[in-house]
């Protein structure tokens, strides 16, 4: 089909409107990053033609050269026969306006917690923030927001992977924060031990065993550890809660992203009074709560 498309589809209009119609006709899954096939299909294009991502109304009517053609199919064929997801293709992932490299050693940056992040946690958090801690940091997105957002506080970075460490130590040098993002290799808190933070940020695996069963192929191409949060998503998440108190400074917060997973998390903590930010995925997608409400844990 490429091969036909190479012969018949000249302008940028003509390629957009054919990957829109394979999209669709393939019944692709969203959510890396666009939630359609048109604006996925607009930024596979801009991007593999080197062309600012966020003009394409310039371009519609510019014709393809043959090896600009033969690039794109490829781009496109990527995304159709191997339902790889675009961040993987491109190898970067935009999350709230910054650019981070991707690739398949880290889960794809979409964390409803970043644009807390960038408000400061305001109105919650009232003390300055001199050291903070981001929990399965994956790709480092979070941590180099949090050094964003926080200019004068150290970030310590966590994960169980050395794969996607490396990653977020690309990510770290790219924005120049080798001097304030301390990347470890850690199961959560393992290798904190004594360390204490005015913030603690999570984004852990909370996806539930019937979730992940029923996830569709663009998903399967991330990794297992950063989605599989066990039966009921909460696996890690109890964890980060219980150790959390023995690395809170007195007025720290914690804050921790677990999906749509509220009813379970409340259900299983009656007594705890969890604050539930409004953000554009609901108001049950992130929890913060403070050191004072969590009880120590010897």
């Amino acid at each position: 089909m490429f091969a036909e498309a190479r012969e018949h589809l000249l302008t940028v209009r003509d390629w957009l409107r054919y990957a829109v119609s394979r999209f669709n006709g393939a019944h692709l899954a969203f959510g890396h990053g666009t939630d359609n096939a048109h604006d996925e299909a607009a930024y596979l294009i801009l991007h593999t033609l080197h062309l600012p991502i966020d003009r394409l109304e310039p371009y519609l009517d510019a014709r393809l050269t043959p090896s600009e053609m033969q690039h794109l199919a490829h781009v496109l064929d990527a995304r159709l026969h191997q339902r790889l997801p675009a961040p993987y293709i491109t190898r970067e992932a935009w999350l709230q306006g910054h650019r981070f490299y991707v690739d398949e050693r880290v889960i794809i940056p979409r964390s409803y917690l970043a644009p807390l992040i960038l408000e400061q946690f305001q109105p919650w958090l009232t003390h300055p923030v001199e050291r903070a801690l981001d929990l399965c940091t994956g790709s480092g997105c979070l941590a180099v927001l949090l050094a964003l957002a926080f200019p004068e506080a150290q970030v310590d970075a966590v994960d169980l992977s050395a794969d996607a460490l490396e990653v977020a130590r690309r990510n770290v040098a790219d924005y120049g924060l080798q001097g304030r993002v301390r990347l470890l290799e850690s199961d959560l808190y393992a290798a904190l031990s004594g360390q204490r933070y005015d913030l603690i940020v999570a984004n852990p695996p909370y996806v539930t065993e019937a979730a992940m069963q029923a996830l569709p192929p663009e998903y399967r191409h991330e990794p297992r550890l950063a989605l599989a949060g066990g039966e009921d998503g909460l696996a890690v998440v109890r964890r980060i809660l219980a150790e959390a108190p023995a690395h809170l400074n007195p007025n720290g917060w914690l804050a921790v992203e677990i999906g749509h997973n509220r009813a379970a998390l409340e259900a299983a903590y009656p007594g705890l009074p969890f604050v539930w930010p409004e953000l554009d995925g609901g108001e049950d997608t992130v929890f913060l709560i403070p050191r004072q409400a969590l009880k120590p844990t010897g």
